[in-house]
């Protein structure tokens, strides 16, 4: 699935099971605590603290998927094509990084 399509798949749910959608600056501390529940999962399973009992059973692609919901959720809100700005990025990273990580010493 694309980027459009899943904007269009996010609004849709929005319309028919969510009412409306929260207003941007609740989004946005929505996507803060998503953020969040992802850097624990990261944190814990893949860095130095130990990971407690309770978090055992998190699912860390369940958890970015929240992240990637409330994004498409704002780009929505905002009127902004999130495939486009995408590309764009792509774009700009691809011609701007072409050679910035190959010449890094520090990743070799």
């Amino acid at each position: 699935m694309d980027i459009k399509n899943a904007q269009k798949e996010v609004d849709d749910w929005i319309k028919t099971h969510g009412v409306r959608y929260f207003n941007e600056l609740t989004n946005m501390a929505q996507l803060t605590e998503e953020v969040g529940e992802v850097a624990r999962i990261i944190a814990r399973r893949y860095g130095e603290q130990s990971e407690k009992e309770s978090d055992k059973g998190k699912d860390l692609g369940e958890e970015l998927a929240d992240v990637m919901f409330v994004v498409l959720c704002l780009a929505n809100q905002t009127g902004i094509d999130l495939q486009k700005a995408f590309d764009k990025k792509m774009d700009k990273k691809a011609k701007r990084d072409h050679d910035r990580h190959h010449n890094n010493d520090k990743l070799k």
